[in-house]
């Protein structure tokens, strides 16, 4: 045991600290030194001829962790105005891309967009970016990746050629850490822009987050899975099925039965959809 002293005198050990900071999710430090942030200036405040927006209304964490509240009072954010000037695709991703008000895009290594085919009829929205995400800028590159292109080629959808994928925060967080309501409030306009832009047939939200956030609701992912919801975005409504992420599957393996469930309901919107644009 590796006994260290506090400026208390008091003992601590640095063994089981680490491991209560990797039980917590930081898993890897973000820079080489230590910063003082207290000798950092106050940040500069956003400007105030941009439009208001407000935080979600309410908005659920990935499973297992605290809800998201909503902010106290409105800020005033660009990215409502800059979200909606976009006219296609290539608009939004450098806007994105060059966005620097919200504080994880400082954090992350990558800014992660999307992946798959635009012109898709299914668009799936995941909550942000895994480690392995940040550091290939593509979504679900990693082992919950795989797990979604199982899922989906179950019922005959791949992301190369008619499965779309994107997720809510654009950036990781530290430590996979939940993105405080201020954070998701700078990304929502773009997500909605987003799936406006694509525009797909059905919206499937893998997990609590995309679909809370996105309705401006409070629930939990057990009571919103296998539901169809109405999403209204710009002219349209859009089909929504939230069902569980595929990293929360991996954890829970016991729920893949009800997964399975919820991608035969969307299978049988499309065989529908598909029939009736043949008719």
């Amino acid at each position: 045991m590796t006994q260290h002293l506090t400026n208390d005198g008091q003992s601590f050990d640095a063994r089981a600290l680490l491991g209560w900071y990797l039980a917590a999710g930081v898993d890897e430090a973000i820079a080489d030194a230590p910063i003082d942030r207290f000798a950092q200036p106050q940040a500069v405040p956003l400007p105030q001829s941009a439009p208001q927006a407000q935080a979600p209304q309410t908005a659920a964490t990935r499973q297992g962790s605290a809800t998201v509240r909503p902010a106290a009072a409105p800020r005033v954010l660009a990215s409502t105005q800059i979200a909606a000037d976009c006219k296609n695709l290539e608009d939004l991703k450098a806007a994105i891309n060059s966005y620097e008000e919200c504080g994880l895009k400082h954090t992350a290594l990558s800014t992660v967009f999307a992946d798959g085919a635009p012109t898709a009829k299914v668009m799936c929205v995941g909550d942000m970016p895994d480690k392995d995400d940040d550091r290939t800028g593509t979504p679900f590159s990693g082992q919950a990746g795989q797990l979604l292109d199982k899922m989906l080629a179950a019922i005959g959808l791949d992301r190369t050629e008619n499965a779309y994928l994107g997720t809510v925060i654009p950036w990781r967080p530290p430590g996979n850490r939940a993105p405080s309501p201020m954070e998701l409030a700078h990304c929502l306009p773009f997500i909605r822009r987003h799936i406006e832009l694509v525009a797909p047939d059905f919206l499937i939200c893998l997990g609590a987050l995309p679909a809370t956030a996105l309705l401006g609701i409070e629930a939990s992912i057990s009571k919103l899975r296998g539901r169809w919801k109405t999403l209204e975005i710009g002219q349209r409504n859009i089909q929504m099925l939230p069902i569980y992420a595929p990293s929360y599957l991996l954890r829970q393996p016991r729920l893949k039965a009800d997964a399975w469930k919820d991608l035969l309901a969307l299978s049988e919107k499309l065989d529908a959809k598909n029939k009736g644009d043949n008719a």
